[in-house]
């Protein structure tokens, strides 16, 4: 069973990069940082592991997709509350950060997203199980 997972994004600048996602609060381990690269701390067990292009391009043959013009990954992050949605957003714009698209409300589920400096769109959400319709319920 998997245990972890760390989630590898080629960013241009390290050192603009932890900057803007230590605005939003979040940590890094410092045992996983330096020029090449920085362990940015979601959970316990969630990481994103934030490569400088050139050392990323080190572990694929492949081109490295340029985020401010194509998607290859949607990251989501799931928050506490509404309030904590909007918040960590929020954080995201003032820091230079983006919102791709309105807000998202489904009575249940509420959910915006940001680009980060990078390209990269983090969808931040809040999911209340006791409001979700009957029928996704017995989906389960």
């Amino acid at each position: 069973m998997v245990k972890q997972i760390f989630v590898n994004l080629p960013v241009k600048d390290l050192n603009k990069t932890i900057e803007f996602f230590t605005r939003l609060g979040f940590r890094f381990n410092p045992q996983f940082t330096d020029e090449n690269a920085t362990c940015m701390i979601i959970s316990k067990d969630i990481f994103a592991m934030l490569l400088v292009e050139k050392f990323f391009k080190t572990f694929t043959p492949k081109e490295i997709a340029d985020a401010k013009n194509s998607t290859e990954v949607l990251l989501a992050l799931s928050v506490g509350s509404r309030k904590e949605v909007d918040e960590m957003v929020n954080k995201a714009l003032k820091a230079g950060g983006k919102e791709p698209r309105a807000s998202q409300d489904h009575g249940w589920m509420y959910g915006r997203s940001f680009e980060d400096i990078n390209g990269h769109i983090w969808e931040v959400f809040h999911m209340d199980e006791s409001k979700m319709p009957e029928e996704m319920k017995n989906k389960k």
